[in-house]
């Protein structure tokens, strides 16, 4: 699944062909991706501007006066900016025309991305309650530390929690948690504030490289020039059951966590 980096680099991709262009229509070669497809994306989007490509959690939200487009990746989506006469794949289920002879073309082939509408002044529904984004200063070791007392779930768990902090999905969060030292099943509530702080800096330190990076080189995921990305090969260790750890030697461990694969170093982390 595209976590916050690959989404991230493909807003920063498709900004700049699209920030300033006039819709001039919209194409949708299927009523519904993982939900129906509202019809004001065919009625209020044709004719408006893309004022701004703003990425929220793992959406991304093209602003214009008429209202919002909110595009989620899903499993397997993509976003590519394609010249409108370039063939279309089977996946290929929306397009997004502009003025410039180019189409925002979302191509998803196992439909579980999302395309969805909102209205000026409104936060959709999916967007309500959601906590802070990591890379802000709204986010800090001192939010997890408050938010965790009393919290028996694991921490790697708490950390992916989306009201906790948005967008730290499974692969940053193992890494993040490999880095501050942190075994991922030690109980929320029983880590300290002291290495919150640590864990927080991690999670900001490895989601800027990552998406300086590119984002993962995963199963589907590739960025909007089509090219990969490139922090995957770095990875300590998410997805390296049984190899040696990087730092110690010792074979790296997997548990699940929250029906999630969870990878780990028992040396390395307490």
């Amino acid at each position: 699944m595209p976590e916050l980096p690959e989404v991230e680099t493909t807003r920063r991709g498709i900004a700049p062909h699209i920030v300033g262009r006039r819709v001039t229509g919209v194409v949708l070669r299927r009523p519904d991706l993982r939900w129906p497809i509202p019809p004001e994306v065919s009625t209020l989007l044709p004719g408006q501007v893309i004022e701004a490509v703003e990425r929220r959690a793992k959406y991304l939200l093209l602003h214009t006066a008429a209202g919002t487009a909110l595009l989620h990746l899903g499993m397997s989506g993509m976003l590519r900016v394609l010249p409108e006469t370039t063939p279309i794949g089977k996946h290929d289920h929306v397009d997004i025309a502009f003025d410039t002879g180019n189409v925002l073309r979302f191509t998803d082939p196992r439909r579980f991305g999302a395309l969805l509408w909102q209205m000026p002044g409104e936060t959709h529904e999916l967007l309500e309650g959601i906590g802070p984004e990591p890379l802000t200063d709204d986010f800090d070791g001192d939010v997890l530390w408050r938010l965790s007392r009393g919290r028996s779930a694991a921490v790697k768990t708490f950390l992916m929690d989306n009201a906790v902090v948005v967008g730290v999905g499974n692969i940053y969060a193992s890494e993040a948690l490999f880095a501050a030292g942190i075994d991922p099943r030690r109980a929320a509530g029983k880590v300290s504030r002291e290495r919150y702080a640590r864990l927080a800096a991690e999670v900001k330190r490895i989601l800027a490289y990552a998406i300086d990076r590119g984002g993962t080189t995963l199963r589907d995921f590739l960025a909007p020039d089509g090219a990969p990305g490139y922090f995957f090969q770095e990875l300590f260790v998410y997805g390296r059951a049984g190899d040696a750890c990087k730092v110690c030697g010792h074979p790296v461990r997997v548990v699940t966590l929250g029906q999630r694969a969870s990878f780990y170093c028992a040396t390395c982390q307490k």
